[in-house]
């Protein structure tokens, strides 16, 4: 895990062992990292050797927010839940883990302690600081010092840049300022007659668009579908198709949402995520645009063909209702009401405006019950 300078440095003190030095660091930048993992991580891993398991806890859930499926995460809260002698929860863990990581050493250590320690008399008297500590999660790596970075960037750089200017001059290099990996585009460019004339007058629209926004509406999206966000390029094609844009750019924008492809959970930009309140409110910008929401199935219908349920949004910490959403898949698939689930789905809007999913995929985990 690379580290800035900042966090590399408060990582370096908490390898020496001086954690209290390393979480006043971190403190005081808190509002500064708001909604970094790597912040959430080190703050977790770090209040877990300092034995403040209930702020670790807080960190590491906040860490997992923004990165469900990352190991070491998921080793401090399966350690967490091994201290509690919540063995149920902790098999449950470390069993995700192994799924995620089949040659993890930590995890497979810890379930050959649990077996090893069946009751919790016994695993209590197994733990200690020191033996639960050996199942501890990493403490990053930090960055070599900037100093180091500086000084070889200023012996580097002058003639990076002269060479690599010369070899792009004379085709011998590929242009490293071009993502090779980005979507080509050159097929979806707008035409200069389309340009000149991107927006009609007259008639009833959701929206209005003047000629320089409905043009910087479709270069947004066509920019976020090179770099492969298709869930955010579609809010602004999907602006366009109910705005006053030309038929033109109507056609162009709906070739390019042709284009686009389903995500999974693996691929899926959770930055791009929309909430349950966005949809509703605007459910036209949002259609066919894929989530990842959390909640709870009930009244759950499987036969041969579907399997359709009404999904609780946001109620899987069993304590706030967002909202209501039929949720319908094309196929049967096994769905547990009594766990709380992620769910991956299409939002198709109803003719009545009423807002549904289409289900791409569930998840459904011990984790996602704390």
């Amino acid at each position: 895990m690379k580290l800035d300078p900042l966090l590399s440095k408060a990582a370096v003190l908490a390898k020496k062992r001086d954690y209290e030095a390393a979480m006043k660091i971190l403190r005081d930048e808190e509002d500064r990292y708001s909604g970094s993992f790597k912040y959430y991580y080190l703050c977790g891993v770090i209040n877990l050797y300092m034995g403040a398991f209930m702020e670790a806890k807080h960190f590491f859930e906040r860490a997992r927010k923004i990165k469900i499926k990352d190991v070491n995460t998921l080793l401090g809260l399966s350690v967490l839940f091994l201290n509690r002698l919540d063995t149920v929860r902790a098999v449950d863990y470390y069993l995700d883990i192994q799924e995620l990581d089949q040659g993890n050493r930590i995890a497979k250590k810890a379930l050959t302690v649990i077996r090893a320690h069946s009751t919790a008399d016994a695993l209590s008297d197994w733990i200690t600081a020191e033996k639960l500590s050996t199942l501890f999660p990493p403490i990053p790596a930090p960055l070599i010092s900037t100093k180091t970075i500086l000084t070889a960037v200023g012996i580097f750089a002058v003639i990076l840049v002269f060479l690599s200017g010369l070899l792009i001059n004379r085709r011998i290099m590929p242009n490293p300022f071009i993502n090779p990996n980005a979507r080509p585009t050159a097929d979806f460019v707008l035409s200069g007659q389309e340009r000149s004339a991107p927006v009609e007058t007259g008639g009833s629209y959701m929206y209005i668009l003047t000629r320089d926004q409905a043009i910087r509406q479709y270069e947004s999206a066509l920019n976020l579908f090179s770099n492969y966000r298709d869930e955010a390029a579609k809010v602004h094609l999907n602006r366009i198709l109910e705005s006053n844009a030309s038929d033109s750019l109507k056609n162009r924008a709906r070739i390019l949402l042709s284009n686009m492809e389903v995500p999974g959970f693996d691929n899926f930009k959770r930055g791009d995520n929309p909430s349950y309140a966005d949809v509703r409110n605007e459910g036209a910008l949002y259609r066919d645009v894929h989530v990842i929401w959390r909640g709870m199935a009930t009244n759950v219908e499987i036969t041969n063909e579907h399997t359709r349920f009404d999904f609780l949004v946001g109620y899987d910490t069993r304590r706030t209702l967002e909202g209501i959403v039929t949720v319908t898949f094309l196929h049967p698939i096994a769905v547990n009401t009594e766990r709380p689930l992620e769910l991956l789905g299409r939002v198709v809007q109803q003719p009545s405006g009423d807002i549904q999913l289409e289900g791409i995929a569930i998840h459904q985990s011990g984790r996602l019950e704390d």
